[in-house]
């Protein structure tokens, strides 16, 4: 799921939300039919059902949830397969 607050990214049972404020800063949030984060320049793009490789970088544990934060604001990390470009 992506918003304009960031975006929701599942790793197995776990789901991670990464922030606005943990993606580089030349991504935009995008509304419209597929709400998404776009660079300047358009060439990367961050979409629903988009592979990205992220960072964990914190952790909460419920009875029967688990919740983390990550970041893609690092090298090396970001989009690896973008659904739209096939």
């Amino acid at each position: 799921m992506v918003n304009k607050m960031g975006f929701f990214a599942e790793a197995g049972p776990v789901q991670i939300f990464v922030s606005n404020h943990l993606i580089p800063d030349d991504m935009e949030f995008q509304s419209g039919d597929m709400p998404n984060y776009t660079t300047s320049d358009g060439s990367v793009k961050i979409q629903k059902d988009s592979e990205v490789r992220l960072k964990i970088i914190g952790t909460r544990v419920d009875a029967t949830e688990i919740f983390c934060i990550g970041t893609i604001k690092d090298d090396f990390l970001g989009v690896i397969n973008d659904p739209s470009a096939t």
